[in-house]
């Protein structure tokens, strides 16, 4: 009987802290995400807590609470998935166009490819340009790895080597609006759209260890081409479709590094589900336990001499700006065996 007894207090411990965290998390998707209404933005918020307040304290039994909460929250839930993203809205300049490809045999064209020259972060010349890459002649990937602060997280860059020495690198984040900064918390809910950033490496990359004062570290992927080609053409589909149907952007779900991790699951490389694809600043622990970085020196080695930020800094106008970051950088591990060279970290 004691046990029987502690069992149900464990099961309606457990279901309350459920619906505590599922009335918490409507509110914030209320005061966040929530319609404007002449009332102060938080009035819808401040109902849910106080409904489901008042089912705890006068309905019995308290399933039937239960029940009464989990309906409110089911209905907001409701609501939050209907809300529609959007790619008419008054743009920040970084993100006002939207690229878009066609792919004729091999040949590549994408449009608008952002090629920025910045003197500050918003004090920038705008460039879109029209670039057009020989998929035969791809010769493999890289991952950029950039800090703000705490090494815990940072955010990821993927980039595509051609034979010519070209590089195009595609940097996944918010699109924000004129006069919005981004928020780590409205980043949970439905609040910026998804933006696949076009890029020539000098704009990318310099802008976050030039005016934002990043640290970035550079990544050469173990991988055969045809792999890399592959995850390419995968992008380039959500490109397309996202000029076509918008997408909300995820701080969990559909962030930098996740979004990554699913297109290299679409094409067969990606790893299995791991903590440190959240915490991503690990991700080069999970790509060196996994052998596709360069894995003949010491892990801490590598970490050191793959921070190209002063190489970024001291890169001159005039300068091949991705040949100059890549000097002295640890070289592509050659292909090895078919399981590891396949997969992308």
């Amino acid at each position: 009987m004691a046990v029987s007894r502690l069992f149900r207090l464990a099961l309606h411990a457990a279901v309350a802290l459920i619906l505590l965290l599922a009335v918490g998390w409507a509110a914030a998707a209320l005061w966040i995400d929530g319609p404007a209404l002449p009332a102060p933005a938080g009035t819808l918020a401040v109902g849910l807590v106080a409904l489901a307040g008042l089912a705890a304290a006068l309905i019995r039994p308290l399933w039937h609470a239960g029940v009464a909460v989990f309906a409110a929250v089911a209905a907001v839930l409701a609501w939050w998935l209907m809300l529609v993203p959007s790619n008419e809205r008054d743009w920040q300049p970084d993100v006002a166009r939207l690229p878009t490809a066609t792919i004729d045999g091999s040949r590549l064209t994408l449009r608008n490819v952002r090629n920025f020259s910045y003197r500050a972060e918003q004090d920038f010349a705008e460039r879109w340009e029209t670039r057009t890459y020989d998929l035969d002649t791809l010769v493999g990937v890289d991952l950029f790895l950039s800090f703000w602060g705490p090494t815990l997280y940072g955010h990821t860059i993927t980039s595509w080597e051609f034979a010519d020495g070209r590089h195009l690198a595609v940097s996944i984040e918010t699109r924000k609006e004129k006069g919005e900064d981004y928020s780590a918390v409205k980043g949970f809910f439905r609040q910026y759209e998804l933006y696949y950033v076009v890029a020539d490496e000098r704009d990318v990359i310099g802008v976050r260890t030039g005016p934002r004062s990043e640290t970035v570290q550079l990544y050469r992927v173990r991988g055969a081409a045809d792999k890399g080609r592959a995850l390419l053409l995968d992008y380039v589909k959500e490109i397309n479709a996202i000029a076509d149907r918008p997408r909300w952007y995820n701080a969990l779900t559909q962030n930098c590094t996740t979004t990554i991790w699913l297109h290299t699951k679409a094409v067969g490389s990606g790893p299995s589900i791991d903590w440190r694809l959240l915490a991503n600043g690990y991700l080069p622990d999970l790509a060196y336990e996994r052998g596709t970085v360069n894995t003949t020196l010491g892990l801490e080695e590598l970490k050191s001499r793959s921070d190209i930020t002063a190489r970024t800094r001291a890169a001159s106008a005039g300068e091949d700006f991705s040949r100059a970051i890549r000097e002295e950088l640890p070289p592509r591990p050659a292909n090895g065996s078919p399981d590891v060279a396949t997969r992308l970290p």
